[in-house]
């Protein structure tokens, strides 16, 4: 079992006013030769949009895109026709496959909006471009985790065009969460959207600190860990299949 943590003072942070936004990847004019991509985890932003403003349009392609509303409402539109809203509690993707084009605003026009931007690496190039969005129910993952990506529709979650699965769970206090690998020989890397939680690591590896706000872990060599939660705490994993 491999881990590595990245805090949350440790992400790039791009100010412009009217967005603030912390990347855990290079992303824009922030770079980081060690931090390129976990996998085929290539993008995680966490955005704060002011009221009334946004992304205006602009083009993407061979990327799956997933926006995850964490406060507030998202104006979306696309080159596919779709036109609407994605609010707290929806998860949105879009792969972006030969060629998509799309714009992104803040659905207020005064109050922000926080929202998580992550691209994967897609597992076909240049496929016809989709969207798909959906609601879930944030009961339905409490102590428990809840998959809102995956690549089976079967299981509840938004299709990605990737073996990769994408997991939310609300944890109280002093709660253990098992993380099982849907695809054996990918890696997770798990992110504290809010709260507090370790991860257990085997006897004799160096580690199992705190994880706070924000913070996150990269896991991979194993197929199977535990969570032990320190704080009521809303993780995030994302399982993804570990490219060079």
């Amino acid at each position: 079992m491999k881990t590595k943590i990245q805090r949350a003072s440790e992400r790039g942070n791009a100010n412009f006013g009217w967005l603030n936004s912390n990347h855990s990847f290079s992303f824009g004019h922030w770079y980081d030769p060690q931090k390129i991509h976990f996998g085929a985890l290539r993008v995680l932003n966490d955005d704060v949009v002011k009221g009334g403003e946004g992304f205006g349009t602009h083009p993407h392609d061979n990327m799956e895109i997933v926006s995850i509303p964490l406060k507030g409402s998202l104006a979306h539109k696309d080159s596919t026709g779709t036109d609407g809203i994605i609010k707290t509690g929806d998860v949105q993707i879009m792969s972006a496959g030969t060629g998509i084009r799309h714009s992104e605003f803040n659905a207020s026009k005064t109050e922000e909006v926080n929202f998580l931007q992550i691209w994967i690496i897609p597992k076909q190039q240049n496929i016809k471009p989709r969207y798909q969005q959906k609601t879930f129910n944030v009961s339905d993952r409490k102590n428990k985790w809840q998959t809102v990506v995956s690549p089976g529709e079967k299981d509840g979650g938004v299709w990605i065009n990737q073996d990769a699965v994408f997991s939310l769970a609300h944890a109280e206090k002093d709660s253990v969460l098992t993380y099982k690998n849907k695809f054996s020989s990918n890696g997770v890397y798990l992110f504290v959207i809010e709260g507090e939680a370790e991860v257990n690591l085997p006897t004799g590896q160096a580690g199992g600190e705190a994880l706070h706000k924000r913070d996150a872990i990269e896991i991979s060599d194993t197929d199977e860990f535990e969570i032990k939660v320190k704080a009521d705490a809303d993780l995030l994993a994302i399982e993804v299949p570990m490219l060079k």
